[in-house]
């Protein structure tokens, strides 16, 4: 089983919807992977957070009252008779506050799953990078000749910068993948220490200062700028990479 194939299964093997092939191949793929298997890991904890985070919200004893005050009186009413007025509206208020709060926890939950899978990718393909020996598509410390190499194979133009006076030199750049979607990887170094950038064109927007994530010895910025979304990971140490990231931002 190639890693793209395991990677579409994982959420199901975790949810138990393989069948039984499916699921000896994955964990025969899981067993050996290095990639595969912290990913497996960061989705059975984002699972576990999901349980035991995602807040629970109890009707309050008053609603409870009312609620119960509102099917009894129901349950008295004879065939034809009306129910008062302000039944309905406490009954309707009580089905709005519902929706309300299942539609934020079911958004808030989905957002934060996608996150992780995002940095799950993130973390996936900068491994995949250095193993794979494949670090750059073009290689170059000129970002004139980095920049245009990405004419035709984006639907964008990512800003490329060279940072060599501080310290932080461009060395290429590549096509890489999120979500199935190309985007662009900037490769910086920093002493023998790789830097992966990755630049997409998105809607959303991550904060404008960076935020920090620490995943399998790596530290990762998430921040948004300009109608773009920018990634940067590397095993440097936290403030050598909001350094690198603060260049990013002037």
């Amino acid at each position: 089983m190639r890693c793209t194939d395991a990677q579409t299964l994982i959420e199901s093997y975790v949810d138990g919807e393989l069948d039984l092939v499916h699921t000896v191949e994955i964990e025969q793929h899981l067993g050996d992977c290095r990639i595969c298997s912290p990913m497996h890991q960061d989705t059975l904890e984002l699972r576990s957070r999901i349980r035991e985070e995602v807040p629970y919200f109890r009707a309050s004893p008053d609603l409870q009252r009312r609620i119960r005050a509102i099917a009894r009186e129901k349950r008295a009413e004879t065939s034809g008779s009306r129910v008062p007025l302000w039944a309905w509206s406490v009954a309707i208020a009580a089905v709005v506050l519902f929706a309300l709060i299942t539609v934020g926890l079911v958004r808030r939950a989905s957002e934060s799953s996608r996150e992780q899978m995002i940095t799950q990718e993130i973390v996936a393909d900068h491994l995949r990078s250095l193993m794979a020996n494949h670090l750059t598509d073009v290689t170059s410390t000129d970002q004139h000749n980095v920049k245009p190499w990405f004419n035709g194979k984006l639907d964008f133009a990512p800003p490329v910068n060279d940072f060599a006076a501080e310290g932080f030199p461009i060395v290429g750049g590549r096509l890489d993948y999120l979500e199935g979607r190309p985007v662009a990887a900037l490769v910086y170094q920093r002493r023998l220490h790789p830097i992966n950038l990755f630049v997409w064109a998105t809607a959303e927007k991550y904060s404008d200062k960076p935020t920090r994530q620490d995943r399998q010895g790596y530290t990762i910025l998430f921040w948004s700028r300009d109608g773009m979304t920018y990634c940067a990971i590397s095993d440097l140490a936290s403030d050598e990479m909001q350094t690198f990231a603060a260049l990013l931002q002037k």
